[in-house]
């Protein structure tokens, strides 16, 4: 089965060093991950191999979303790689609260490069032992994602302009 990958790069005026702390410390996270309107209201990180990052947002309205990183890779401050879930309260792996055939698993890869006084971020995600079914539903959700994570990456902006 091929996979499409989703990807999405922005560049930040900050330094690549700083813009990795942004990424890997939860105080910070808690200031901007999530699109727009939405908030991390909990979460915990043990930031190694193997270690995670469990989450919960809260948008304006309904439900808490819970979230789970699984770190991969940790190479400070260049890359980050990731599987990335939706999660219960207790830290375990769930499926998609409203899409039952999202993959349970996307490997998220996350680039940070230098670039004189700025640093881009290149976003990558892949499934990860997805049935062909998760697959064409992750594939047909690359314009959701990308106003996700659009929205996402506008609150990071607006958050390093606060630094």
């Amino acid at each position: 089965m091929t996979q499409t990958p989703f990807t999405l790069s922005e560049q930040f005026p900050i330094q690549i060093e700083r813009m990795f702390e942004l990424w890997t410390q939860p105080g910070h996270l808690a200031k901007w991950f999530g699109p727009a309107g939405v908030k991390v209201t909990r979460h915990t990180m043990d930031l190694r191999p193997g270690g995670s990052y469990h989450f919960c947002l809260q948008g304006p309205v309904g439900e808490p979303l819970w979230g789970k990183w699984v770190f991969r890779e940790i190479t400070p401050p260049t890359r980050l790689v990731w599987l990335h879930s939706f999660s219960d309260e207790a830290g375990g792996v769930s499926k998609h609260p409203m899409s039952p055939t999202w993959p349970l698993e996307i490997v998220s890869t996350v680039g940070f490069t230098q670039q004189g006084e700025l640093t881009r971020v290149d976003l990558h995600w892949v499934t990860h032992n997805a049935s062909a079914i998760e697959q064409q539903t992750f594939d047909g959700a690359h314009a959701s994602l990308q106003m996700g994570w659009g929205g996402t990456l506008a609150q990071l902006q607006a958050y390093v302009a606060s630094l």
